[in-house]
């Protein structure tokens, strides 16, 4: 059994309420963050198979029925109806991309923010770094 000396307790610091509901908000910031990113990936690859998508109907004849997936279904419609949802698919995909981006930048600066704070207080007691 190996006894503290006076030096081990000088770099313990009391943690209070509002301190841990700091850590708290940073821990939720972090879960954002990480579901956010997941999404945004997701995201970006569904907008990236549209976009070829579109590409290839392009190619095909406009009097040509092409399957076209909504929900669990295919139905089968004409190519410019096609592209016409394909089209509103990838404004949508867009807006949610933003938004995604947005929510990252919003939680980034959030913990940023109480970075500075715990850190202040904490110093190298606490490891507020993301572990991607």
């Amino acid at each position: 059994m190996r006894m503290l000396d006076e030096d081990a307790d000088s770099n313990d610091v009391a943690v209070s309420a509002s301190d841990q509901e700091a850590i708290n908000a940073f821990s939720r910031f972090n879960s954002r963050i990480s579901e956010a990113e997941d999404e945004l990936k997701a995201k970006k690859e569904e907008k990236e198979a549209t976009d070829e998508v579109v590409m290839e109907l392009e190619l095909v004849d406009e009097e040509e029925q092409v399957p076209y997936k909504m929900g669990d279904s295919f139905i089968h419609i004409l190519q410019p109806q096609a592209l016409e949802f394909l089209e509103r698919d990838s404004k949508r995909l867009d807006t949610d991309i933003e938004e995604l981006k947005k929510t990252v930048d919003e939680c980034e600066e959030g913990m940023e923010k109480l970075k500075v704070v715990l850190y202040g207080k904490f110093g190298n007691n606490i490891n507020l770094e993301r572990g991607d």
